[in-house]
């Protein structure tokens, strides 16, 4: 009996891009074999951007299995060179967020946690989708490379401790395709591919432990808390499998985190907030980079409880040892130090406009994700891979969620490129703020669950219950 060609490759032959692509168009789920055959081809160049493109459109319709999460994130970690940390002599953790909005922690945390004693070999990203990408906003630093060999990295950590980078061409190249073409295809909202993206990268650093902040809200990538939670479970449960201690983190992402969004104006709060002089919007900022710092300086080691690795935090942060861990990375990885001198004079916007409030009460809503394509508009995103982004560009929130407004008072004032460019966020930032006479009812908490090996193990104890979250996907 023969088979038929839509159940996918025939055991023993060769396989075939379309064979995979029919597969999981159909349902069905690819095994092992399949999987590292695809990333293979995603790596030589042999399985063209069509053909990825439809995968990746298949899978974000039909979901990926545990399984097939698991097989693609460690063959895209396997697809080039690793970092291996272990010369350093410390601990090595990271952290990592899903992306928001004025989601700068990374600029606190990798140098809180050095200060703390771990190692942290930080691999990011660029602008994705509605948020912004962490290496644009330090190339907002004149001199400041991003791009470093695997030996430079290593001897940047040596020195300060902490090093933030984006992936080099040997560095699990599968990710940096399909990165790209998920957002360009509209398959970037998954739960599987976003585990295999964000954990390829960590696993290739040689990590220790992972501390992962999973964004829920009108900002986060999943917008249903459900898959919020299915995607922290996930992470954890397929980082623990490879062998590295992972803790993740709910967080809110239903307003802005801290007072700006954009590329520089972000590295300029996160300067104010390690001298020490923040600003009230800047608080959930703050608090937030302590908790997260906790959790990594209890996973790796340097504190019994998160809650005593986040007054270490507190302590690094206080004392300006992390300001200090911070300015050396800039330094070694080719920064001017001169650009913090006078943060508001560095800041050169091409055009400004002030949005006012337009009526009198309180704002009771921020979606966040309008917002953030109100940001992406004004040149501090791009539409394309590869596109130039304008380091001045972006908004900066003068009043928050559970803010008392009057008419005419500032709400934020818009960064963009050029005149041309303030139109669009303007008016988004307009449709995305409610103004209400009554406060928001519900407080969203900044902090929410928080998923270990032995939760995230209990969560997928059920196989019904996970079938059912993948199948809501």
């Amino acid at each position: 009996m023969k088979a038929d060609p839509q159940d996918g490759p025939i055991p023993g032959l060769a396989k075939h891009a379309v064979d995979l692509i029919r597969k999981k168009r159909d349902g069905g789920a690819l095994n092992e074999d399949e999987i590292t055959f695809l990333v293979a081809g995603v790596t030589d160049g042999s399985i063209s951007d069509a053909q990825l493109a439809a995968w990746l459109m298949a899978s974000w319709i039909r979901g990926l299995t545990l399984d097939e999460t698991r097989a693609l994130t460690i063959a895209m970690r396997d697809s080039g060179a690793k970092f291996d940390p272990s010369r350093l002599g410390k601990v090595a953790v990271d952290k990592h967020s899903t992306g928001g909005v004025g989601d700068k922690t990374s600029f606190l945390i990798a140098p809180i946690a050095a200060a703390c004693g771990l190692a942290v070999p930080m691999i990011s990203g660029r602008a994705l989708g509605h948020t912004g990408g962490t290496l644009d906003k330090l190339e907002s630093i004149p001199g400041y490379r991003t791009e470093l060999s695997l030996d430079e990295f290593e001897h940047v950590i040596a020195r300060c401790g902490a090093s933030i980078v984006g992936q080099t061409p040997t560095l699990v190249p599968a990710d940096r395709v399909l990165y790209a073409l998920r957002d360009h295809t509209g398959t970037v909202e998954n739960a599987g591919l976003i585990c295999a993206s964000i954990l390829s990268k960590k696993l290739a650093a040689g990590l220790d432990a992972l501390v992962l902040d999973v964004k829920t809200g009108s900002g986060s990538f999943l917008r249903d808390r459900r898959q919020c939670e299915y995607l922290a479970a996930l992470l954890v449960a397929t980082a623990e499998a490879a062998g590295t201690r992972t803790v993740a983190l709910l967080t809110d992402m239903d307003q802005p985190l801290g007072r700006a969004a954009g590329n520089w104006i972000e590295i300029a709060e996160c300067v104010e907030v390690l001298r020490g002089k923040t600003s009230p919007e800047s608080d959930d900022l703050r608090e937030l980079s302590l908790e997260l710092a906790g959790w990594m300086i209890n996973l790796g080691g340097e504190a019994s409880l998160p809650e005593i690795g986040r007054q270490m935090a507190e302590d690094a942060l206080s004392s300006g040892g992390a300001l200090d861990v911070f300015l050396r990375m800039v330094e070694a990885q080719g920064g001017d130090l001169s650009v913090f001198d006078d943060l508001r004079a560095t800041h050169k916007p091409g055009a400004t406009r002030v949005l006012e409030a337009w009526d009198s009460g309180v704002i009771a809503e921020m979606n966040t994700m309008e917002i953030g394509w109100a940001v992406q508009r004004t040149g501090a995103g791009r539409d394309r891979a590869g596109e130039p982004v304008d380091p001045h560009a972006g908004v900066e929130f003068h009043a928050r969620r559970g803010a008392r407004v009057q008419p005419g008072q500032p709400i934020a004032t818009i960064y963009a490129t050029t005149h041309d460019l303030l139109a669009e966020p303007l008016r988004r930032l307009r449709n995305a703020i409610l103004i209400s006479p009554e406060p928001p009812t519900f407080e969203t908490p900044l902090v929410g669950t928080v998923f270990d090996r032995e939760s995230a193990k209990a969560y997928f104890a059920g196989a019904d219950k996970v079938n059912r979250v993948i199948s809501d996907q």
